[in-house]
């Protein structure tokens, strides 16, 4: 019986001459793919190919095959990826990896972008593993990675800033942060409450290293709420300060529910990603959906 699979190997070979590249262009095997050119080649009874130092060159017998089954197998694959996209269009399944942390933000954005979603929380590295293994359609990242099998965007930048409590009084520490009398800044936020997502202070540190040039603040954690939007909701009602993401604090400070304290020019921004499968099907429609999270992310 005839294999579909072997004449779109076939096709991809004979348009690329070398079996390396139509095995990257169909994201299978190199000896996957010659095993199907040996299985079509059994089939027809003819040799199609003849190898060369740099590839392949084509036998008369496949210029004739060619030929024969191009346009059938065009309009065949046509009708496939129109069925394809119009059953994407109508379930609209898609599964999204994002971290915790910037889901209530970024993540909120896409709930009216797709009519179904199974949302995966995982930071960076998982989240490139199951984009990778094809686990996950597609995810929000804040770190490059040099991929091949996937495809990187950059949709916008976030800022990591401190805020505060409204019960604090910050007159004092802010005209000490105006006349970088960094010092003095030091001790009065050693003095304060803290909330963090995680023990190590992750945020925090950042911020110490780039502002104060230290490694480690003195500090520790007083709450940590694996969260960053209940952490900021927490704060809001209760006295302390915190590093968090602009993007995040944004909807808090504009409801007057925290402070802001301090933006660093010290403090550098950070790339955030879109990374997704190489899917035609999927990207044609989440182009769409990243350009909306580009402006959402420079307003």
């Amino acid at each position: 019986m005839v294999n579909l699979e072997w004449y779109r190997t076939f096709k991809s070979v004979y348009k690329n001459g070398n079996f390396s590249n139509a095995a990257k262009e169909l994201y299978i095997s190199q000896p996957a793919v010659s095993q199907q050119i040996a299985m079509l080649e059994a089939h027809v009874g003819y040799k199609l190919f003849n190898r060369k130092s740099k590839g392949v060159e084509p036998t008369e017998y496949a210029k004739l095959l060619n030929n024969l089954i191009i346009e059938a197998l065009d309009r065949l694959e046509n009708v496939e990826n129109g069925f394809r996209e119009k059953a994407f269009n109508t379930n609209k399944l898609v599964s999204v990896g994002i971290s915790k942390h910037l889901f209530s933000s970024i993540g909120n954005q896409l709930l009216s972008k797709f009519d179904f979603i199974d949302f995966t929380y995982a930071e960076n590295d998982e989240l490139f593993q199951l984009v990778d293994s094809k686990k996950i359609d597609f995810a929000i990242v804040t770190k490059k990675y040099d991929t091949f099998d996937t495809i990187q965007k950059e949709i916008g930048q976030i800022k990591q800033i401190m805020i505060a409590s409204n019960d604090l009084d910050l007159n004092i520490v802010k005209n000490e942060i105006k006349t970088n009398n960094l010092t003095a800044v030091e001790n009065w936020l050693n003095q304060q409450k803290w909330y963090s997502y995680d023990a190590r202070i992750p945020h925090v540190k950042l911020f110490w290293l780039h502002v104060f040039d230290k490694k480690r603040p003195s500090l520790v954690a007083n709450y940590i709420i694996p969260s960053e939007y209940e952490m900021l909701n927490t704060l809001s009602k209760h006295s302390g300060l915190a590093v968090v993401w602009d993007i995040n604090a944004k909807e808090f400070l504009e409801m007057n529910r925290i402070q802001l304290l301090w933006i660093s020019s010290k403090m550098p921004f950070t790339p955030v990603y879109s990374l997704s499968r190489k899917n035609d099907t999927l990207n044609s429609i989440l182009d769409e959906v990243l350009i909306e999270l580009k402006l959402f992310l420079s307003t």
